[in-house]
């Protein structure tokens, strides 16, 4: 008779997801190198997003002053009254990300998985360039000749002359803008008519798609950004030569770190989150030898020796970004989720604004309104689904985060690129 399959409980995952994803107090992190290392990568398409993941996720001299205070009844309410909190700024992960990504270079912003662009450890983008973005940029190359040649006089040698003249002006200088290399290198200012003969036809610039495709190919990274960290306007660099592992190798790691971090995990999990191939996924899976578990969804996968019980941490909350790594993390979430709550968290097109969490649910949304105030508020049915979250206990930790967030973004006014039901109307003055 064979071993009875481990079942792994909704309970178990949250436990999991609070420790692994360095959620809960006792599991926070010291640095932005470490919470990148632990997620494996952190959604960037919106900039603001990775850094306030980040600062979720750290340990911070503001959040203990929060939380003490919100532990004492009276000053619950303190708490609440936001602005309290920035007399006594945390400095929060910017300084510390911002070393990472652009002196240190121990992080990498780059496409990766579903065409989108994350932060991840510099020491795997080897693996996610293999695995991953390898492909895309080859088909994105084609696809820009095609378009380059059918609309233009320019083939595929002027290209070549273009790109080795950019590159080289990017070795002088170290790091440009667009628009800066446009000025340095006159070819870059060049247009071509895209889709020709069809309705999308019209003049389109060479240098924005073409910074895109050498970004993809790993020959080129973006750098500090033009303005604060909220801005999507980013400075060009070279990068350095790296590893260039056999797919097979490359699919293994991805996934070996990603079940590290959010395992179990189905099949569909990993391939929702990867954008591979089931097959890929199934081969990745077999070549790391992962165990098969139970779970409510159905089997789920974890790494060798990983199906130990984890211990549930103390109570914690958290108030996580738009487009979060641990929100997003899964193609199958009514174990955090409650599904009846997803017309107020996400947009049309599938993408979650920001959470508000409470050992290990997500239990409603929160926002930032013009004047810097952040608000938030518990979504009907939030106490049942997650063991109370309108208690005292749950509201004076959510009061503590919000406090904690409000002292280190201080004057910088985030809004998510992807806005959705509830985050606009906190935003815009709705009640809690």
């Amino acid at each position: 008779m064979g071993a009875k399959t481990r079942v792994i409980t909704g309970d178990e995952r949250r436990a999991r997801l609070a420790v692994r994803h360095r959620l809960a107090g006792g599991a926070r992190a010291s640095s932005a190198v470490e919470v990148v290392n632990s997620l494996v990568a952190l959604h960037a398409t919106d900039p603001a997003s990775v850094f306030l993941a980040v600062g979720a996720r750290c340990r911070g001299g503001a959040a203990g002053a929060a939380r003490g205070a919100a532990g004492d009844a009276g000053a619950a309410h303190a708490a609440h009254e936001v602005g309290d909190a920035r007399g006594s700024r945390d400095a929060g992960p910017v300084a510390d990300l911002e070393r990472a990504l652009y002196e240190d270079r121990t992080l990498t912003r780059m496409h990766g998985m579903r065409h989108t662009i994350f932060v991840f450890p510099t020491a795997l983008v080897p693996a996610v360039h293999a695995s991953t973005t390898r492909d895309v940029a080859t088909r994105e190359r084609a696809s820009l000749l095609r378009h380059l040649t059918a609309g233009s006089a320019y083939d595929a040698d002027w290209l070549a002359e273009t790109e080795r003249l950019l590159l080289a002006e990017l070795a002088v200088r170290g790091e440009a803008t667009g628009a800066e290399l446009g000025a340095a290198v006159p070819r870059l200012r060049a247009e071509y008519v895209y889709g020709v003969g069809t309705r999308q036809e019209g003049p389109q610039p060479l240098s924005s798609r073409l910074l895109r495709v050498l970004g993809m190919e790993g020959r080129i990274a973006r750098g500090r950004p033009q303005g604060a960290w909220t801005s999507s306007r980013f400075r060009w660099t070279l990068t350095p030569a790296r590893p260039d592992p056999s797919d097979t190798d490359a699919h293994a790691e991805l996934v070996r770190r990603w079940l590290a971090a959010s395992g179990p995990a189905t099949e569909a999990d990993l391939k929702w989150w990867t954008g591979w191939k089931v097959t890929d996924v199934r081969k990745a899976l077999a070549a790391i030898g992962t165990e098969t578990v139970e779970l409510a969804e159905g089997i789920g996968h974890v790494l060798p020796g990983d199906t130990e019980p984890v211990p549930a941490p103390e109570p914690w909350a958290a108030l996580l970004p738009a487009l979060d790594p641990t929100a997003m993390g899964w193609q199958y979430r009514d174990w955090y989720t409650d599904p009846a709550h997803k017309a107020a968290l996400y947009d049309r097109s599938g993408n979650i604004g920001p959470t508000v969490w409470w050992n290990g649910r997500i239990v409603g949304g929160w926002a930032q309104r013009p004047d810097g105030e952040i608000v938030w508020r518990l979504l009907d049915g939030a106490g049942e689904a997650s063991g109370q979250a309108s208690g005292k206990e749950a509201r004076a930790a959510i009061e503590a985060e919000a406090a904690r967030l409000a002292g280190w973004v201080g004057d910088v006014r985030v809004t998510p690129r992807f806005r959705t039901p509830l985050e606009r109307e906190l935003a815009g003055g709705g009640s809690r």
